[in-house]
């Protein structure tokens, strides 16, 4: 079988909400678009019959993905863990030990990551770096921007 997929459980039920609107209504939609642009005539220059036929492989494609994903999905509640150390679905406080600004980042699935909103993938070398250390650990983490420190200040669990 092939490697399971850890995520959370809002990051599961996110991804089954988005193949369940994929296959109830963006299908649906897109089968009478090009419904209605093989109505127009000849297809072969039917601008409008390409672009709905483009639209259907991308939903078709995400489905897929979708599908696969969901079959290895791997869900892990982190709710109530010790917080003795970093594991998936923890909540990491660090403060860069050169500017000492404080960062927060919660380690989720890569199909949950959004670092705008401090989900970071726990495939991400931020991430990787921090599994298993504790408060007060410092991590050196490669970055594209060059090397940087952080020290741990707090570790929770959602």
């Amino acid at each position: 079988m092939a490697d399971r997929v850890p995520m959370t459980p809002q990051g599961f039920r996110a991804l089954e909400a988005e193949l369940k609107r994929l296959k109830s209504e963006e299908r649906p939609k897109i089968v009478r678009a090009i419904e209605e642009a093989r109505a127009h005539g000849d297809i072969s220059e039917n601008a409008e019959y390409h672009a709905a036929k483009e639209r259907q492989a991308q939903i078709e494609a995400r489905l897929s993905q979708i599908e696969d994903r969901v079959s290895r999905a791997q869900v892990i509640d982190s709710r109530g863990q010790s917080t003795d150390a970093v594991r998936f679905g923890a909540t990491v406080v660090l403060e860069d030990i050169e500017s000492g600004e404080e960062v927060e980042y919660t380690v989720v699935g890569e199909d949950e990551s959004d670092a705008s909103r401090g989900r970071i993938s726990i495939s991400s070398p931020v991430a990787r770096a921090l599994l298993g250390k504790a408060v007060e650990e410092q991590v050196r983490v490669q970055v594209p921007r060059g090397t940087r420190e952080f020290e741990i200040r707090d570790i929770r669990y959602e």
